[in-house]
């Protein structure tokens, strides 16, 4: 599969996307757990099919000592037992938060609170702008149909 468009050989979409990926390395910097951060990427990069995104953190997560199993239940992790009530209330707002459409009014006040229970203002204030940028990169990739499986863990820093 060829992509549709030279994502950084185009001077706009190349300048628009590094303005992001500087945001999303702003969000390192905040006290919400990177465990939580990859897992709501690669939620969220599942949700909106977007597989060079998917292939990224699941390598990226990996590559920091997560398990694979818990890489393997993220699409399932309703069911499973191996996260934690915080990384299960931030996979949820991230689901809401990324089918809004679905959700009929966006991120439910019942979620929104549980959510406020595990996380400060701040780790929340990262949740919110993470789940926003993941999902503008998944549409721009998805849309651009970016091919996946040739990521390496940290290529992107």
């Amino acid at each position: 599969m060829d992509a549709r468009l030279n994502l950084f050989g185009s001077p706009v979409a190349g300048k628009s996307l590094k303005h992001i990926i500087a945001a999303g390395k702003a969000l390192a910097d905040s006290t919400l757990p990177a465990a939580t951060r990859e897992l709501v990427m690669l939620r969220a990069s599942q949700i909106n099919g977007c597989a060079v995104c998917i292939d990224m953190h699941s390598k990226d997560a990996a590559a920091a000592g997560e398990t694979a199993v818990r890489l393997h239940l993220v699409a399932a992790w309703r069911e499973a037992t191996v996260f934690t009530e915080a990384e299960r209330a931030a996979l949820e707002l991230t689901e809401q938060g990324t089918r809004v459409t679905d959700a009929a009014g966006g991120v439910t006040d019942e979620v929104w609170a549980i959510a406020a229970k595990h996380y400060s203002e701040d780790e929340l204030a990262a949740l919110v702008t993470l789940i926003a940028l993941i999902n503008a990169v998944n549409r721009v990739n998805v849309i651009t149909r970016q091919p996946a499986g040739d990521y390496q863990a940290s290529q992107h820093g």
